[in-house]
């Protein structure tokens, strides 16, 4: 039976109403051309702390955005309250494109990719040169995710009163990376912390290493005001640190324009993300013999063509073992 006559109009349909609502439903989205720009300082529990102009904000991630997620870093556009007063609640539109990510796997084998911070331009490796004992394989992996993710990186070795530097600068030496030596004396009055800051001004800066090396007693000497608890210790019996902090957080550097993000402790830095053939472009010097490699070449087999190009005098070929040291992190972990 038919239910309208043969000249019905729209008048005649009955629109049946959303369960959610009487608004229709639409794939077009709003363009939000007025939001605000903020970038993001922490996450906790899907609240995201945002620094909008002069004032921290609390904001959520709006459902537009579907599962994309904004981490620490993130530059973002928020609409709604952003007073930034106490019970207001603004949302995050949009989240701009990144200029570098750094990123970790729980392990080798984890196929979830975790992002740590976004739009950093350095990483600061934190290592202790013992209590506990320096772990050259994270430091490698940490590496590695820099140069996969666009960040310069930065080594800082503290405890140095404990124990010598030297082998391990030497065994990085051929990277030419930047690093700080500091000892706990300098961490308490604060020399340390001005060395590291000539490292940092005009930066965003994040910091990583495992627990008990002194990190976040790092981030809270170069930004006291902003200081965070410490309540961490080294297990005498497993030599690894206690976590004093759960999560990311960016704080302003005083007195410059750059910023320190402290991340938590971590006891693994998994790489199951990472494409080996990225990691050639953090040496320039040798990238450029990889024109002779065969198609989807390891960089370390038989017929590898930097081995000729260092032969020939392009390169040193301690570069080019420190490149094959780090290629091959995937296949060891970090305490071997």
């Amino acid at each position: 039976m038919r239910r309208y006559g043969k000249h019905t109009d729209e008048d005649d349909i009955r629109s049946r109403p959303n369960r959610k609502g009487n608004r229709p439903r639409t794939n077009i989205r709003p363009k939000h051309e007025d939001a605000a720009e903020g970038m993001v300082l922490t996450v906790d529990r899907g609240r995201l702390t945002c620094l909008v102009e002069d004032r921290t904000v609390l904001a959520m991630k709006a459902r537009e955005l579907g599962r994309k997620a904004a981490v620490v870093g993130d530059r973002v556009a928020l609409v709604g309250d952003l007073s930034g007063k106490k019970d207001t609640l603004a949302r995050i539109v949009r989240i701009e494109e990144r200029t570098s990510v750094l990123r970790r796997t729980a392990d080798d084998d984890d196929p979830y990719e975790r992002v740590v911070v976004a739009n950093a331009d350095q990483l600061a490796i934190v290592t202790a040169l013992a209590d506990p004992e320096p772990r050259p394989r994270l430091i490698d992996r940490c590496l590695v995710a820099a140069y996969d993710g666009g960040l310069e990186p930065l080594l800082v070795l503290t405890k140095s009163d404990l124990a010598s530097p030297d082998k391990l600068l030497e065994l990085y030496g051929d990277l030419d990376i930047p690093y700080v030596v500091t000892s706990r004396e300098e961490l308490e009055n604060g020399d340390a912390a001005e060395r590291v800051r000539a490292h940092l001004d005009g930066k965003i800066t994040a910091f990583v290493g495992h627990s008990g090396v002194g990190k976040t007693t790092l981030v809270n000497a170069l930004v006291p005001e902003e200081r965070r608890r410490v309540t961490g210790h080294v297990n005498a019996v497993t030599g690894r640190g206690r976590h004093t902090t759960t999560s990311a957080l960016a704080l302003p550097l005083t007195g410059t324009d750059g910023w320190v993000v402290d991340t938590p402790g971590v006891r693994s830095f998994g790489l199951a993300h990472i494409d080996p053939s990225r990691v050639i472009h953090a040496f320039p010097d040798l990238e450029a013999g990889t024109a002779g490699c065969p198609r989807a070449c390891s960089h370390d087999e038989p017929d590898c063509a930097l081995d000729a190009w260092v032969e020939e005098g392009h390169a040193d070929p301690a570069r080019l073992y420190s490149l094959r040291r780090l290629l091959a992190t995937r296949e060891r972990r970090e305490g071997d």
